[in-house]
């Protein structure tokens, strides 16, 4: 992820994570989550939306700290999934309009998180969000 998408105005506060588990393999170094915290409202949004690239995905973590994918397969049209592989609980991990499974190679499409590939029985489920000012928010 770029930082030039991140609005660092005082307006907002960043906070960067590691991803608990790392991408490993031909997937590069351990993830990072982003979450921004808008202050004193006690809102948490999972990123913004000119964060996500259209036609692709970007992984964070819900505010329970699980790992969510966000993709925007059109502009301005924001879908999410959980991104824990059906095939063994593995986060899966962005790769273009993919998701890759770093343990067994299964593979969604980021679009709306169904199998291109196993060895995963089944899709990504879908996590509910919506968009508020430009801010993925849950729920």
């Amino acid at each position: 992820m770029r930082d030039a998408n991140l609005d660092t105005s005082n307006i907002y506060e960043t906070e960067r994570a590691e991803a608990s588990r790392g991408l490993g393999g031909a997937m590069g170094a351990a993830s990072l989550s982003r979450r921004t915290v808008l202050r004193g409202a006690g809102v948490a949004a999972l990123a913004k939306v000119d964060a996500i690239p259209v036609g692709g995905a970007i992984l964070v973590k819900d505010a329970a700290g699980k790992p969510v994918i966000l993709s925007q397969p059109t502009a301005g049209t924001v879908v999410a999934m959980t991104a824990i592989c059906t095939h063994q609980g593995c986060t899966v991990a962005p790769a273009g309009a993919q998701l890759v499974c770093p343990c067994h190679g299964s593979v969604y499409k980021s679009a709306d998180g169904s199998n291109v590939s196993g060895p995963a029985p089944k899709p990504l489920a879908a996590v509910t969000v919506h968009v508020v000012n430009g801010e993925v928010l849950p729920g």
